[in-house]
């Protein structure tokens, strides 16, 4: 767990102090020439060309990165399991950095440049929607995909488990995804939700920690969070529920103060579109208690 911890951390630092490594370094054109390579070799009627197919395009990049974590799988490889566990996650993690594409929707000067950067939250070919909620849900259902999904899968499988959950969500979004068939993509969709559901369970817990716990957990109930159904819609729904509370508590705290106005004490003017940063703002908060949790189990394991 220490090798996670650090690994986020450091993933997170180059991420933001580095934009343009992330950049240069996260490229994923090789997974779709493979994809493509695949789809020219294997014709109608083949096991590529069904749900199961999805199998065909991971295991080799997986089992060579398998094969290498446990290479180092050793006391006397510590420091290069550690080197390749943050190379690993970096890799995975983004590819692009969500507060600069939430940043981008805020800052835009008019309606068509902010259109433009809400698209970067929403998958190829789909229409952004720039409504408060829809944006809750994309800023939620990206850092999901963006940030949580390859965290825990990292902690729970190591670089195999980050690599596993980037290819996944390639074979679903994005240029890579349009060399996969209709089949196959329907396997990898059913993937990637099985992926996906303790993803969106554990940001839903951070959520009611961070926020409102008594709204979370009502919206996470009647959304169908305590099912075993893999659609995960219950994030969407937990994610508004999370930002109106903070936004009626903001209200609130605001006609508080408004005779703060006449006694010369400064009132703070609500920003445009608050949904997005308090958005944001829970999303750090959620990131911030999944790595709180892993430093009392290191400090944990290091007393024991």
């Amino acid at each position: 767990m220490s090798v996670t911890l650090i690994a986020a951390v450091v993933a997170l630092v180059l991420g933001h102090l580095a934009p343009s490594l992330a950049a240069s370094v996260r490229h994923y054109g090789w997974y779709a020439d493979w994809l493509r390579w695949l789809d020219s070799r294997f014709g109608e009627g083949s096991v590529w060309r069904g749900p199961w197919g999805i199998a065909i395009a991971l295991l080799p990049p997986l089992l060579a990165v398998g094969l290498f974590q446990l290479a180092l799988d050793g006391p006397l490889y510590g420091l290069a399991a550690l080197a390749f566990g943050i190379a690993a996650l970096f890799y995975t993690w983004g590819p692009r950095d969500l507060d600069l594409d939430v940043d981008a929707i805020v800052e835009a000067p008019d309606a068509a440049t902010r259109r433009e950067a809400a698209a970067r939250l929403w998958p190829d070919g789909t229409s952004p929607s720039l409504d408060g909620s829809s944006l809750v849900e994309a800023v939620f259902r990206n850092a999901q995909r963006r940030w949580f999904g390859v965290l825990l899968w990292f902690l729970l499988l190591g670089p195999v488990g980050a690599l596993l959950y980037r290819l996944a969500v390639l074979a679903v979004e994005g240029e890579a995804a349009r060399q996969v068939p209709a089949q196959t993509r329907g396997g990898a969709r059913t993937l990637l939700a099985v992926l996906d559901w303790p993803v969106a369970q554990l940001m839903a817990l951070a959520l009611a920690l961070v926020g409102n716990f008594d709204v979370v957990l009502g919206a996470w109930r009647d959304s169908g969070g305590a099912s075993f159904a893999l659609d995960n819609r219950f994030l969407g729904a937990v994610a508004r529920a999370s930002v109106k509370s903070e936004l009626a508590e903001e209200a609130a705290d605001l006609a508080d103060n408004e005779s703060g106005v006449a006694t010369g004490v400064a009132v703070a003017v609500p920003s445009e579109l608050p949904e997005l940063r308090d958005a944001m703002s829970l999303v750090w908060r959620s990131l911030l208690v999944w790595l709180a949790v892993l430093a009392l189990f290191v400090i944990a394991g290091w007393v024991s």
